[in-house]
């Protein structure tokens, strides 16, 4: 009767290691989960300290557009006035 027996709890021993297989494969899962959760949320930082970054990026190029344009009013008002001190024939 021990051989019965014996034979009997192969299915359960059998199960029971499909389980901790299972348990182990779960818990595994979980630190992954947590792990990429925290991944996600340092990313989601980054992404907005870089957004901060581009509107500063594209103010500046506008302010720059503005300086450039300035410079180019200047430079053609500078040109005007000493064409007409060259007509003087000072």
């Amino acid at each position: 009767m021990t051989k019965s027996r014996a034979v009997d709890l192969e299915p359960i021993d059998r199960l029971e290691g499909k389980i901790k297989l299972l348990v182990a494969a779960l818990d595994h899962l979980r630190s992954d989960q947590a792990r990429i959760v925290e991944e996600n949320q340092r990313l989601r930082k980054d992404v907005e300290a870089l957004r901060g970054q581009l509107a500063g990026v594209e103010e500046t190029g506008a302010e720059l557009g503005a300086l450039r344009e300035e410079r180019d009013q200047v430079r053609t008002r500078v040109a005007e006035m000493l064409a007409q001190l060259d007509a003087l024939n000072l």
